[in-house]
Order: C-alpha cells, then structure tokens, then sequence
C-alpha cells in the first residue's frame, strides 16, 4: 500500500479549519467573489487529499503533475508548453511572462484540440524594474496576449498600480479581467482591496520542508 495516500483523520481536520479560516476571509473582505487557489507544490499527496476531501479543487504546482484544478505556479519555460498543455485537467498557468511564451501557450493549448479556453494569469513588472519577471505594460495589449489572457497577477505587495493597470487594461480589451493578488502573508489585504484570486499555502499546510528545495 502506498501510505502517501493515507491521510491522518486528526491532519484532515487541522487542514479542514484553515481552510475554512481561509474562506471565511475571503466570505468577509473579499470585495469581489474571490477564488482560493491552494498552493500545493512541494506538499504530501495525503495532505492534497485532505484538501480534496474539504471540497477545495483549485491546487497550485511548480512542476508538471481528476476532479482536481490545475494552476501551474512558476516560471514557464517556451519549451515545455506542449508539455503542459497535454494535461487534460490543467485549469490556469500562473504565471505568463512575456508575449512570446503567451503565443507559444496558446498555440501548444489549441493543438492539443482540448475544446476549452485555458485560463492565462499573465505576470505584470509593476514596479518596472529590471530584474524583476514580468511582461512590460507596454505589451499587455498585443494581439498575442490578448488572444488568451483573462487574469492579471503580481507577486508583491504593488496591489493597487496592479488594479489600476487592471482598469485601463479591460477598457481596451472590452472584457473585465481577473487579478491575482494576495499569500499567506498579504492575502486580506489583497481581498480587501479586490484580488479575484489567492494563493495560500503555509496558512493551510504549515511551513514548508527547506530540504525539499535542495
């Protein structure tokens, strides 16, 4: 038997209250209906099962891994998008972060004749530095992008330019986007201020093992 899978009735119910911690949050602050994206990378398949058996589908992985929602949490690399669209529960790619990579996703998406749009967070350089990821603003309006892309995310706290960005970003595109926005640490904040979409890990599972990233 594989005891991965065994999950401890007492971890169940320590899963189950965050969870519900979690949820009331987003039931209490979240301005808009705001969606609990688990962030599962690195975690025991027994304390995903935990979550699954709270009724929580939406789960966030660094790696390619079915009632379950797949977020693919990361850096994309151009050649594993073919890869990654051959997952016929993958439900978001979080995050995009540059036009070509869009493209080459949204190309790999529509080869693989899943009959659905795949939901896109593409990754903003808010604070428009350099060194960090991000697709410039200058290119959120490319045909590319806009072909697929419904969300908008940033990973640090720069919410409110993000939101603003967000605004003028729908009223070219005609659509109302998404925005990823909010942790562990900041996920209140980011409901208050209209996040769409948190992605919550240590809240719920607990610090995460350091030798796992070895």
């Amino acid at each position: 038997m594989d005891t991965s899978l065994i999950t401890d009735p007492a971890r169940v119910e320590e899963i189950s209250s965050k969870i519900s911690e979690v949820l009331e949050a987003i039931k209490n602050k979240s301005t808009k209906q705001a969606r609990l994206v688990l962030a599962s990378k690195t975690r025991p398949v027994s304390d995903l099962i935990a979550a699954l058996k709270t009724g929580q589908i939406h789960f966030g992985e660094n790696y390619i891994p079915n009632e379950i929602r797949w977020h693919y949490f990361g850096r994309l690399q151009s050649n594993k998008c073919k890869i990654l669209a051959s997952i016929p529960n993958l439900w978001a790619v979080e995050t995009i972060d540059s036009a070509e990579k869009a493209k080459k996703m949204n190309d790999a998406w529509s080869a693989a004749g899943h009959g659905r749009p795949l939901n896109i967070f593409v990754q903003v350089n808010t604070s428009n530095e350099p060194n960090k990821g991000g697709v410039e603003q200058a290119l959120l309006e490319s045909t590319c992008i806009r072909s697929i892309e419904n969300s908008l995310m940033t990973p640090n706290p720069d919410f409110l330019r993000l939101i603003k960005l967000k605004d003028e970003i729908s009223k070219v595109l005609g659509f109302e986007l998404e925005l990823s926005m909010g942790m562990t640490i900041d996920y209140e904040h980011a409901l208050e201020v209209g996040s769409t979409s948190i992605r919550v890990g240590e809240k719920i599972f607990g610090p995460r093992n350091p030798r796992l990233y070895d």
